[in-house]
């Protein structure tokens, strides 16, 4: 297979790029957690992030933002203490911060897939790069999307998060048009 490049190096970036990358996600607390794990991803490589992302969820209570925007200091203390999370007590406080302002877009009858959504239209934008350069780190959309989200009370999303975050939940196509995962995901197969 000739995969985007950027998945290559070791198996399990080739198998997120295989088979969740760019694959539509619409589960609100799914949609979460991935924003969660973008924005510790913030200033790091998204490699670091997939190695440590099964632990994020079980110390993040499987992304439940409930649970989350409960946090004590005491819960915050031993996140900061814990080698397998990225330990910035920033990062770590908008998670419980973005869990909050979750509760609040519910509060009010919003569906978090259905808002982020909304900056696509409510479909996948069928991008066609054929290479790497091509692809941008933000875009009109994902501008959007920043600014309703820090208007809304959530952190770490900036234009470049949201992005990244976009690409990975299946907004954006953005697979090359070499790979055939373009094909594969445009046909809505996953």
């Amino acid at each position: 297979m000739q995969r985007c490049p950027w998945c290559e190096g070791f198996d399990l970036y080739r198998q997120y790029h295989d088979q969740e990358w760019g694959v539509p996600l619409r589960d609100d607390q799914a949609l979460f957690g991935l924003l969660l794990l973008e924005g510790a991803q913030a200033g790091l490589s998204w490699a670091t992030i997939l190695k440590k992302r099964e632990h994020y969820r079980r110390v993040f209570d499987d992304f439940d933002p409930v649970k989350i925007a409960a946090y004590d200091d005491a819960k915050v203390a031993a996140l900061l203490a814990d080698p397998g999370i990225v330990r910035n007590r920033l990062k770590v406080a908008a998670a419980i911060r973005n869990a909050q302002a979750f509760l609040a877009l519910s509060a009010d009858g919003q569906s978090f897939s259905d808002f982020l959504w909304s900056f696509v239209g409510g479909q996948p934008i069928q991008n066609h790069r054929s290479a790497l350069s091509e692809v941008p780190a933000r875009t009109p959309e994902s501008d959007a999307m920043s600014k309703a989200l820090a208007k809304a009370g959530f952190k770490f999303v900036g234009s470049t998060i949201c992005y990244a975050f976009m690409q990975s939940c299946g907004m954006v196509n953005d697979h090359l048009t070499s790979c055939p995962r373009h094909a594969e995901v445009q046909q809505g197969k996953n």
